[in-house]
């Protein structure tokens, strides 16, 4: 399916999108996390590593539609996150999605308006995830990152936490057994005064994929010499 384009009138400025953490999401992370007792087992590696509080983008591995369920488990804070327009369609359905934080983004084009959405969120101090691969790898490794979110790092002054997944693409392969989901939370990475976007995303996904088994590590496999 091709990714939907900008409608020619673009209805998302006028719709509220809350910048604070709703009731309805309180309801669904408490919910979510019972649920998921049932069939994952989150193992948490470097809480401490997330800042208690202020701006940072949440860099993640993308292996499925549902990572973010995991990850905002997994995390003391409220994340919010781009998710594609396609999910949006239905008013109900984005009624939810807002409500948890998420916002849609169109992305066969440059999105002008998600990407001063997710400038708004972070100064406000709140998180921002996103996946720099741009689409799910469905285990496969990871893939070449594109440098949207070094880019806004780098813009907005803010550090990176790099999330490094895996075990959810595990999900009801062996049920009733439950899937081990082992994520991994390293240090912060702060954007230096001469980095690009390009040499940041590299670290980003060079640090990322260390922390992953070999077998998903994909096109980072390798790490650089004097990494």
């Amino acid at each position: 399916m091709s990714p939907l384009e900008i409608p020619a009138i673009d209805p998302r400025p006028g719709i509220n999108y809350p910048l604070y953490e709703t009731w309805l999401h309180r309801l669904v992370v408490w919910l979510a996390s019972r649920v998921a007792r049932l069939f994952l087992v989150i193992n948490v590696t470097g809480v401490g590593n997330l800042p208690d509080n202020g701006a940072a983008i949440v860099a993640a591995n993308h292996l499925v539609t549902f990572d973010v369920v995991p990850l905002q488990l997994a995390l003391p804070r409220m994340v919010y996150y781009m998710g594609k327009a396609e999910l949006f369609q239905n008013g109900l359905v984005h009624y939810v999605f807002r409500q948890m934080g998420a916002f849609p983004v169109y992305r066969g084009e440059r999105d002008i308006w998600a990407l001063d959405h997710a400038r708004k969120i972070l100064s406000t101090g709140q998180l921002v995830a996103m996946f720099p691969e741009g689409t799910r790898s469905r285990g496969k490794g990871l893939a070449l990152a594109r440098p949207g979110a070094a880019r806004l790092a780098i813009e907005m002054n803010c550090p990176i936490v790099i999330v490094s997944v895996d075990g959810i693409q595990n999900l009801f392969k062996h049920f009733p057994q439950r899937a081990q989901v082992n994520i991994v939370i390293a240090p912060a990475l702060v954007p230096q005064k001469d980095d690009s976007p390009l040499a940041l995303t590299d670290r980003l996904m060079t640090i990322m994929a260390a922390n992953l088994p070999l077998e998903l590590r994909g096109v980072y496999a390798e790490q650089p010499p004097g990494f």
